[in-house]
């Protein structure tokens, strides 16, 4: 779960003491290995699972503190936000039952969270980003109140130079700037742990690169933010964008960011990354370190590690190290970190399944998977992977393309079959976590496929916050039933519930999609621009986005016959004394200022600057809600 004791505002003494720790930590390591003194011959698995606390409403709910209080504290730890918890699991020993009985401590677990949360009136949910999620919601008032957590955003806020900056393309265009390190906390993730003998690291950490693009492609679950349609797994583009600690004049010199997969395969030992992460990555955070690691080797003791340990937690590679000490004996793990979380958790142990099985099959098959593929492709394919799941292009073995749903099918499902097999896996669970797998990728409905296929269903019905609200309700009643996703019906908005929390604020019902014009433009442009779109009101803006005023339909039509009208520009006809109102106005405030002044349109500004739109279209379908809502209360009640 990450260390948490860390020093508020080190100093440079503190820095120096720290890296000194750090060093003679790697040298002890490189010790301990020529040593032989790591476990060897035994593969164990582990998971820790992160997920998201959410209130009645289906918004963030920022208790986890409160939820903590009673928890078991060696199963659940903190994350960056309030509303995000982690799941820490026992680790199994590979083989036999150990699937299924990880899915039964996550089930387990997932209960106990829940059972914590349902008293503060919050519910627990898996996704790899919740669809509900503002950027309100990411304040510094969200923020874990731990000294790790607060120091991480100060240390990304220094080495940045300023904010940090949102810029991802896909179906939609999101780009947005924001003040804190919060961002990451859009993401929650099941990652997972393979143990690996230090001789044999190498090689099982680049058959681990290999595989994480086909076995991503399969599990995508994170296809919207902020209400944008972006990547199918858009957390792999956000975790960079989030933790990107580069100033601008690193970026422009193309530095590694800390969250990457990496550039080329590991040549012979875990050594190699753990120096290349330490001199790439400038160390963010310092603790007091105890006692000197090579001074415990000297004494006959196997030393935590204790900076090392904190330093590779503020490197994110998608493939990390891990290592570890149980029952007074040092480990080495692979930590895979691409897997989003949810949508249930069958799906996550099916997704765990193809993985590990990958690993075991790939690696009898070939001791060097660096011998049949390169590098770049690897790359290649996880990006495309996260961008497109299974649509995505990958280059195979010897450069050879398949679709993603081809390769899996046709090539990896078998591999892993084998794989499972020859780790003495049950049967049933190989044929009953692979089979989801199958079904999954045959009928092309991964949980990101599912999220845009019901947002495509709900069309334009509704309005988008309650669309979402929805999608996000019927996201956690299919995910209680336990039925992997490729099985759900497609989220509509018959199951709306509570839909009078959808319209309590403006920002809930504007129109966000505008045409707007500048001062000096043409008045038969915008009179064109009226009737092609059948608009009664056109906003007013400048360069930098600020209202400046609003064109009316009538004051086109006063222009008619108007000898100057040919020669006349938007600044003459619109009207600059212009009610406004926030995304945060109530929207019984907002329907109160239309009645008031007998007007059809309000603006929507943050800050002077035009976010949207609120026309008498936006009010209607309200209207009609409220009034077949009355209606059914008043027949009910008879």
């Amino acid at each position: 779960m990450g260390e948490r004791d860390v020093k508020h505002e080190a100093s440079a003494d503190d820095l120096r003491v720290f890296t000194k720790a750090l060093l003679n930590d790697v040298s002890a390591l490189e010790r301990m290995i020529d040593a032989d003194m790591f476990e060897k011959g035994l593969r164990r698995i582990g998971a820790e699972q992160e997920l998201f606390l959410v209130d009645k409403d289906l918004f963030p709910a920022p208790i986890a503190p409160q939820v903590l209080e009673t928890l078991d504290p060696a199963s659940f730890g903190t994350e960056l936000a309030r509303f995000n918890l982690e799941i820490n699991v026992e680790p199994k020993i590979f083989g036999g039952g150990c699937l299924n009985e990880l899915e039964f401590d996550l089930r387990d677990a997932i209960h106990s969270a829940r059972g914590a949360a349902a008293p503060l009136g919050a519910d627990v949910i898996l996704t790899g980003i919740l669809p509900t999620l503002a950027q309100a919601h990411l304040t510094l008032d969200s923020i874990t109140p731990h000294p790790r957590y607060h120091e991480l955003n100060e240390a990304m806020r220094r080495l940045r130079g300023g904010d940090f900056h949102i810029h991802i393309k896909g179906l939609d265009e999101l780009q947005i700037t924001h003040d804190n390190v919060l961002v990451e906390a859009c993401n929650t993730s099941f990652q997972i742990h393979f143990q690996v003998a230090p001789d044999e690291f190498a090689r099982l950490y680049n058959l681990a690169q290999a595989v994480s693009a086909p076995v991503l492609a399969a599990a995508v679950n994170s296809p919207v933010l902020f209400r944008h349609r972006l990547w199918k797994e858009t957390r792999v583009a956000l975790f960079q964008h989030a933790i990107d600690a580069r100033s601008e004049t690193h970026r422009t010199r193309s530095t590694t960011p800390r969250v990457d997969l990496g550039h080329k395969w590991v040549d012979n030992s875990v050594l190699e990354l753990i120096r290349d992460d330490i001199a790439r990555f400038r160390v963010l955070l310092v603790r007091g370190i105890e006692e000197d690691a090579l001074e415990m080797l000297a004494r006959g003791k196997v030393p935590p590690l204790a900076a090392l340990r904190l330093h590779n937690g503020t490197v994110y590679r998608w493939n990390r190290f891990c290592y570890g000490v149980m029952g007074g004996k040092p480990h080495l793990r692979i930590e895979s970190r691409a897997l989003p979380a949810g949508p249930t958790v069958v799906d996550e142990v099916a997704n765990a399944a193809f993985f590990f099985g990958l690993m075991a099959g790939l690696a009898e098959e070939h001791r060097d998977i660096s011998q049949v593929m390169s590098f770049d492709d690897v790359r290649t394919n996880f990006y495309a992977a996260a961008r497109h799941g299974l649509t995505a292009q990958m280059a195979w073995k010897r450069g050879r393309t398949h679709t993603a749903e081809s390769l899996i099918r046709r090539v990896l499902l078998p591999k892993a079959r084998e794989g499972l097999v020859h780790a003495g896996i049950d049967g049933s669970d190989i044929d009953r976590y692979l089979g989801i797998i199958e079904q999954r990728v045959r009928h092309h409905r991964t949980g990101s496929r599912w999220i845009l296929d019901s947002l495509a269903a709900m069309g334009d019905s509704g309005t988008e916050d309650l669309r979402y609200r929805t999608l996000t309700a019927a996201m956690l009643d299919r995910q209680k039933t336990g039925e992997p996703v490729h099985t759900w019906p497609l989220a509509s908005l018959d199951e709306a519930k509570d839909w009078r929390y959808s319209f309590l604020n403006v920002g809930q019902v504007m129109s966000t999609h505008l045409y707007t014009v500048r001062e000096d433009d043409p008045v038969r442009m915008v009179a064109h621009l009226m009737d092609w779109n059948h608009l009664r009101y056109v906003p007013v803006e400048d360069d930098a986005g600020r209202l400046l005023g609003l064109v009316t339909h009538r004051a086109l039509i006063r222009m008619i016959g108007d000898p100057q009208a040919d020669n006349a520009s938007v600044r003459d006809i619109m009207r600059r004394d212009v009610i406004t109102v926030t995304p945060e106005t109530p929207t019984v405030e907002a329907v109160r200022l239309v009645r008031t002044h007998q007007i059809g349109c309000l603006p929507v500004v943050n800050e002077g600057r035009l976010v949207g739109v609120l026309t008498a279209s936006d009010f209607l379908p309200l209207y009609d809600k409220i009034i077949d809502e009355m209606l059914k209360e008043r027949s009910r009640a008879e």
